[in-house]
C-alpha cells in the first residue's frame, strides 16, 4: 500500500514540476514578446505624449504660419495619389487578370517592376528628363520652338502625384489581379451567360467582389503617401513629413519636430486600422473554373488598346527612367566612381547587413513565441512590434531620438556627478540607427517568417519532441531547415528596404556617416541629377531583387485548365 502511495507521490510531484517547467517557458516568452515590442511602444508614447501635452507657443506658430498649407498638401496628395493608383492599378489588374489580348503574359509581371523604382529616384529623373534644358524638351525645342511650350509642369502638386502615384500603383495592381484571379472568373462567366455585356460583369460583378482586396492594397498606397519624404523633398513640396524634418534641422526645435510627429502618427494609425479591417474582411476562394473561357478574350482595336495601355504605364513608368539613370551614370561613372564611392557604397552594404541580421533574429523570435503562446498579452506585444511599418520615417526617427537623447543626458550628468567624463552612448551611433531600422522594418521580417511557421504543422512538432527534440534542439534541428525559404525571402525584403531608407538615416545617422541615399539626397538638393544617377541605379538594380521574388510568388495562377494567353 505504501509502495502504491509512494509512486502515486511521485507522478504528482512530476506532473507538478511539468506544470511548472511549463509556466516558465510560458512567462519566458512572454517577456522575449515584451522586450521586442518595446522599442516600438516607447516611440509611440514619447510621440503621442508630445501630441496629450502640446506646448502652446509651438501650436500657435504651427495654426498660424504651417499647419494650414502642410494639411492642404497633404490632402490633395494622398487624394490625387488615392485616385491615381486605384485607376491604374484597377484597370491594369483586369487587364492582365481578366482579359486576353496579345502581350498579356509578359506585361503580367512586368507591370509590377516599378516597385522597384524608390520615388525619390523617379521624383528627379522626372525633373531632369522635362526640365527646360532636358531631354524631352530639347527634343521637342528641335522640331520647333513652339512645342515645348505643351510640356506639363512638373514642378507642380499634379507633379508630385504624378511621380508618387508611378511607383505606388503597383501595389492596388498586385492585389487587384489577385483578386480577378481567383475570386471572379466564374461569377463573370455566370453573369455573361445571363446576358451580362463584358463591361456590365465587370462592374457588377467582379469589381464589387474585388472591393475589399482593392481596399486592402490602396489603404498601403495612402501609408507609403503620408510616409514619403525623398520624393515630396525634391519637388520642394511641404508636407508633415517634411514639416517635421524642417522642425529639427531648420529651427533646431525637437519639440517642434515632436509635436508635428504626434499629428502624423494618428493620421497613420487610424489608416494602419483601416487597412487591418479591410484585410479581414478578404476571403481566399479559388474559381470555379479557371480555364481561358475565364477570361474576356479582346479582339480588334480593342485589343490593341490594351497592349498599347500596358505598355505605355510601363514605359512611363519603367523603362524611360531606367534608361534616363543608365545614360546619366555612364557620364558620371568616370567622375563619381573612385575611393570614396566605394566606400559609401560598401557602408550602405554593411549597415543594411547588419540591420538585417538584428531584424531577422528579433522577428525569428517573435514568431516562434507567437507559435508557442496564443495568449492576449503575446498577441497584444506581437501587434504592437509589428506596428512601425505603418509609421513614417521621420515620426519614427523622432520618437527614437528624444529617449535616447534622455538616456544619453542621464549617463552624462551620472557619469559628472563620479568625476568621469564620456560622450553619448546613443544618439550619433550607428546602433541607434539599427534601432530605428528595427523599429520599421520589424514587420517585414515578421511577416515572411511567421508565414514560413505556419506551414509547419503541428505533427511535425509532436514527431520531433517524441525523438527527443525540444527547445533550441527542435529550432535548429528541425524547424530551421525547413524555415531556410522563408529566412531567406525576408532577408531579402529586408535587406532592400533598409538598403533604400531615406529619412531615418538622413536623421539619425552618425555626423560623416552618408550612404546611397543620403548622397542622393544631397545631390538632388543641389539640382545635380546626373551625379546622383549613379546610386540611383544601384538602388533600383537591389530593389528587383525583392520584385523578382514576389513575381514568381505571385505568378502561380490557377493551373487546371489554363493555357497560354
Amino acid at each position: 500500500m505504501s509502495s502504491n502511495t509512494g509512486v502515486a507521490a511521485s507522478a504528482v510531484d512530476a506532473a507538478d514540476a511539468s506544470r511548472l517547467r511549463r509556466a516558465r517557458v510560458f512567462t519566458a516568452r512572454r517577456f522575449i514578446s515584451g522586450i521586442i515590442a518595446l522599442p516600438t511602444a516607447c516611440a509611440l508614447v514619447v510621440i503621442l505624449g508630445a501630441f496629450l501635452t502640446p506646448a502652446p507657443e509651438i501650436w500657435g506658430h504651427m495654426l498660424e504660419h504651417v499647419l494650414p498649407d502642410v494639411t492642404r498638401n497633404t490632402l490633395l496628395l494622398v487624394l490625387g495619389v488615392a485616385v491615381s493608383t486605384t485607376l491604374l492599378g484597377v484597370g491594369l489588374g483586369w487587364l492582365t487578370g481578366g482579359c486576353d489580348f496579345p502581350g498579356r503574359r509578359f506585361f503580367a509581371w512586368a507591370l509590377m517592376l516599378p516597385m522597384a523604382m524608390p520615388a525619390y529616384v523617379m521624383a528627379f529623373v522626372s525633373l531632369g528628363l522635362f526640365d527646360v534644358l532636358g531631354p524631352v524638351q530639347s527634343a521637342l525645342r528641335a522640331l520647333n520652338p513652339a512645342l515645348p511650350r505643351w510640356v506639363p509642369d512638373m514642378r507642380s502638386t499634379g507633379g508630385v502625384i504624378t511621380v508618387i502615384s508611378l511607383t505606388l500603383y503597383p501595389y492596388v495592381y498586385l492585389f487587384a489581379r489577385g483578386a480577378f484571379l481567383t475570386q471572379g472568373a466564374a461569377a463573370v462567366d455566370a453573369a455573361r451567360i445571363l446576358g451580362d455585356s463584358p463591361s456590365r460583369a465587370f462592374f457588377r460583378v467582379a469589381l464589387p467582389m474585388a472591393r475589399p482586396w482593392i481596399a486592402a492594397g490602396l489603404l498601403l498606397v495612402i501609408m507609403e503617401t503620408l510616409a514619403d519624404f525623398g520624393a515630396v523633398s525634391i519637388f520642394n513640396y511641404d508636407t508633415f513629413t517634411t514639416a517635421i524634418y524642417k522642425a529639427w534641422y531648420g529651427f533646431f526645435s525637437l519639440e517642434a519636430a515632436a509635436q508635428f510627429a504626434s499629428l502624423l502618427v494618428i493620421v497613420a494609425l487610424v489608416v494602419h486600422g483601416l487597412e487591418r479591417f479591410s484585410r479581414a474582411r478578404m476571403r481566399f476562394t479559388q474559381a470555379g473554373r479557371s480555364g481561358e473561357a475565364g477570361r474576356v478574350r479582346l479582339a480588334g482595336w480593342r485589343a490593341w488598346s490594351g497592349t498599347f495601355s500596358c505598355a505605355l504605364v510601363f514605359f512611363i513608368a519603367f523603362v524611360a527612367p531606367t534608361l534616363q539613370l543608365v545614360a546619366w551614370s555612364a557620364e558620371a561613372f568616370r567622375l563619381e566612381f573612385d575611393g570614396r564611392y566605394a566606400w559609401l557604397l560598401l557602408r550602405s552594404l554593411t549597415l543594411a547587413g547588419l540591420a538585417t541580421i538584428v531584424i531577422c533574429f528579433a522577428a525569428l523570435a517573435l514568431a516562434y513565441v507567437r507559435r508557442g503562446n496564443r495568449d492576449r498579452t503575446t498577441a497584444i506585444a506581437t501587434r504592437i512590434a509589428t506596428l512601425g511599418y505603418a509609421l513614417p520615417g521621420t515620426v519614427l526617427a523622432v520618437g527614437v531620438y528624444i529617449p535616447a537623447a534622455f538616456l544619453d543626458n542621464l549617463l552624462m550628468d551620472a557619469a559628472g556627478r563620479l568625476g568621469l567624463t564620456m560622450g553619448p552612448l546613443l544618439t550619433g551611433t550607428a546602433a541607434l540607427m539599427i534601432l530605428a531600422y528595427l523599429i520599421r522594418f520589424m514587420a517585414v521580417g515578421f511577416g515572411a517568417v511567421d508565414a514560413g511557421l505556419t506551414r509547419i504543422t503541428g505533427s511535425v512538432d509532436e514527431a520531433a519532441r517524441l525523438l527527443g527534440a525540444r527547445g533550441a534542439r527542435l529550432l535548429l534541428r528541425v524547424h530551421a531547415p525547413m524555415l531556410r525559404r522563408a529566412l531567406l525571402t525576408a532577408a531579402i525584403l529586408v535587406f532592400v528596404d533598409v538598403l533604400k531608407e531615406m529619412p531615418m538615416t538622413l536623421m539619425t545617422r552618425p555626423f560623416g556617416w552618408d550612404t546611397l541615399p543620403v548622397k542622393i539626397f544631397e545631390l538632388t538638393s543641389e539640382g545635380e541629377w546626373e551625379r546622383a544617377a549613379l546610386p540611383a541605379l544601384s538602388l533600383v538594380l537591389a530593389g528587383l531583387v525583392p520584385v523578382m521574388l514576389l513575381i514568381r510568388n505571385t505568378e502561380q495562377e490557377p493551373a487546371s485548365g489554363r493555357k497560354g494567353g
